[in-house]
């Protein structure tokens, strides 16, 4: 997700006038991997990388939601940027003196120049960056997580679940494809079409995929098999931001999340799952999604609802069974450093 060309492609339609042509997210440039034998030149280490998210961004924060569950945060870092970008991108004015402490830098972009000279891409996140050089190592969301569930395993925490098991892995990539194409990338060929036709095609393919998800969902705890894995925290993280911006924001409003009585309490489940929910700000996802897409909202005004208090309520799916650990067990406390201030006032729609 970047300002130049958020999550992917849509930059060229958040800060400026919409362009004609529909919405077509772009492949990630740098793909290099950090896998356990270091085949593309980056060898699994602790302590050497630094994962840069931003807590607006969905594709981030599943990469964040698998470092949780995994138990990564002693061997891999964390930076978090200013939900808001300028027009150089993401950067760390959340940092004191506006620098990452542990890279020096103000922007993300100066990780991807250090990588590529005179870099004229887009700059998104997530993006895993090597400390002792500086460089962008790799920006592709969709391979990270895997990588993360695999490729790490031997940093793993002890009783860290397994999020994409071998046995099942068709079934999950299946899963994904179609949640990927319809609800994760859905929502954004709603919210930036620029035809009426475009839209109504993109919401459509929105809400028949959640109707299957939901139907899928009614019997069973969890997208595939019987505990937490990879289709569950790509899944995750766009319901959690639906009611928030994707209902009124992007207008894939035919009904919300909270209307769809098993997608809520799957969704509700996993936020009161212990690496999910924590993870989540609430602020973060409002301030960027409405200040930043100034060609679908110029005001700029960041609403006060919903009210968020129901994401805490009881949802009762423990009932259908389930493992959610698998055979492990919940990840440790958020460490200090990296917990989610409290939802303030404006958690809570005003009443009249």
């Amino acid at each position: 997700m970047s300002g130049a060309d958020d999550e992917g492609t849509y930059g060229r339609y958040s800060n400026t006038a919409y362009g004609k042509k529909p919405f077509r997210r772009s492949k990630s440039h740098f793909t290099d991997r950090i896998t356990a034998d270091g085949g593309d030149g980056w060898p699994v280490e602790a302590g050497r990388y630094r994962l840069v998210v931003s807590r607006a961004c969905p594709w981030a924060s599943r990469a964040v939601v698998s470092r949780r569950l995994l138990g990564l945060e002693s061997a891999i870092s964390l930076a978090v940027a200013d939900p808001v970008q300028d027009d150089r991108s993401w950067r760390f004015t959340l940092d004191p003196g506006d620098r990452d402490p542990v890279l020096g830098i103000r922007y993300l972009s100066e990780a991807y120049e250090a990588r590529e000279k005179d870099y004229a891409g887009g700059i998104s996140v997530p993006a895993i960056v090597d400390v002792p050089s500086g460089r962008l190592v790799t920006n592709d969301h969709q391979r990270i997580t895997l990588d993360f569930a695999t490729e790490w395993a031997a940093l793993h925490r002890p009783g860290a679940p397994d999020l994409y098991p071998e046995r099942l892995r068709a079934e999950i990539d299946d899963v994904m494809e179609g949640v990927y194409r319809d609800v994760n990338n859905g929502v954004y060929r709603a919210g930036f079409a620029t035809e009426q036709g475009e839209y109504e095609d993109a919401c459509r393919d929105v809400f028949r995929r959640l109707g299957l998800v939901s139907r899928r969902l009614a019997d069973r705890r969890y997208l595939v098999g019987d505990t937490i894995t990879e289709a569950d925290i790509r899944l995750f993280t766009t319901l959690v931001r639906f009611d928030a911006v994707y209902h009124g924001h992007f207008k894939c409003n035919v009904r919300k999340l909270a209307e769809d009585p098993v997608l809520w309490a799957y969704a509700r489940d996993l936020y009161q799952t212990p690496g999910f929910g924590d993870t989540v700000d609430f602020a973060h996802i409002k301030h960027h999604y409405y200040r930043v897409h100034t060609g679908i909202n110029p005001t700029g005004i960041v609403p006060l609802g919903p009210d968020l208090s129901g994401w805490l309520s009881p949802h009762h799916r423990e009932e259908l069974g389930g493992r959610p650990f698998g055979d492990g067990t919940p990840p440790e406390p958020v460490p200090v450093a990296e917990r989610v201030p409290a939802p303030g006032p404006e958690a809570a729609a005003e009443q009249p």
